[in-house]
């Protein structure tokens, strides 16, 4: 290159270098226009999947051994839900606060039927079954989305606590079975039992992570802009893909007896309805069960209304007498009458 050539060379590089910076600032700008639009038709259309609120109706925060399980000592009234009156003891559950006495102790564990969807806690079976045993304390442990799995886990975590008699065991036959299959239950985390080659399994999925809905909850960016919680999502499905496993309802159950009875109490299950297969293997191990057809239900076609919550506790009792598990013997609940 000649010396005379060196000045315009030198002269062309500016005007090429801002070229290329108005063309990345062009792009910059497209870029930021883009976002902008996207955040703005997600903002309008607030789609679903980036709306859920991890749990918020029912002051459940995140569990690392259970995946969900509400704060201890809280209370609210969520009328959007419907809910009544809701509170939870410090233990975490909803009941009375619980105190250990002489008495006979009866433990139910279960999901929402136990917890008492969309019903106040004075018509739930667990407390209509108090009323008629004065003689005994009656503890409900059920926890709202949680499959037998859960429950096994709860019911280990609680037990030091509680040290109950009885343990009846509540299966929502209507979902519990997928609910054990899988790692993700209403968008959130949870536990899940895996069948091993020896025949045995193993939980797995702990420490639970934190679920999409989680997200959306603790931090001001994924509260308010809705690119963060799609990025946020984004990043949860990459991270955490859900997981099916063969169904280990009958070994979950297995187990839960087998836990109970080492440790020196009864073990009793009520069937939301009828289910043959998980009948004939509770008679095969000679488990005293019952089941709950007929049992007036809530518009969901899931969940016991009050009427129906009568039905239950009834043949609870039933179930308790035969097994020889109480102490009075069965009364009538003459204000419970159903028409």
């Amino acid at each position: 290159m000649s010396s005379e050539g060196l000045p315009a060379t030198i002269e062309k590089r500016p005007g090429r270098l801002r070229r290329l910076w108005q063309a990345a600032r062009l792009q910059l700008v497209l870029c930021l226009a883009t976002l902008a639009v996207i955040e703005l038709i997600l903002q309008l259309f607030q789609p679903a999947y980036l709306k859920d609120k991890f749990w918020n109706s029912l002051h459940y925060h995140n569990d690392p051994e259970l995946g969900w399980f509400p704060a201890p000592n809280s209370n609210m009234s969520d009328d959007t839900a419907n809910f009544m009156r809701v509170r939870h003891n410090s233990l975490g559950l909803r009941d009375v606060e619980y105190e250990r006495s002489p008495k006979p102790t009866i433990l139910f564990v279960g999901d929402s039927l136990v917890w008492g969807y969309l019903v106040d806690e004075e018509v739930r079976f667990t407390n209509l079954v108090a009323a008629q045993l004065p003689g005994h304390t009656v503890v409900n442990a059920g926890i709202s989305g949680y499959g037998t799995d859960q429950e096994y886990l709860l019911l280990k975590r609680i037990w030091d606590h509680i040290k109950p008699d009885v343990v009846v065991l509540v299966v929502c036959v209507d979902n519990d079975r997928a609910d054990n299959t899988r790692n993700v239950r209403y968008n959130n985390f949870k536990p899940y039992f895996e069948m091993t080659a020896d025949g045995e399994g193993q939980f797995r999925g702990q420490p639970v992570p934190k679920s999409r809905p989680l997200y959306f909850t603790q931090n001001w960016l994924f509260e308010h802009v809705w690119l963060a919680r799609l990025a946020a999502a984004a990043y949860v499905e990459l991270r955490h893909p859900r997981v099916t496993v063969p169904d280990p309802t009958e070994k979950l159950v297995g187990m839960m007896r087998d836990l109970i009875e080492e440790r020196g109490a009864n073990f009793l299950v009520g069937l939301q309805h009828q289910e043959a297969p998980l009948e004939a293997f509770l008679q095969r191990q000679n488990i005293p069960y019952t089941t709950f057809d007929g049992a007036k239900l809530l518009s969901d076609n899931v969940h016991w209304a009050a009427k129906g919550h009568i039905l239950v506790a009834e043949r609870t009792m039933q179930l308790l007498s035969d097994a020889g598990m109480l102490r009075e013997g069965l009364r009538p609940f003459p204000s419970m009458a159903r028409p």
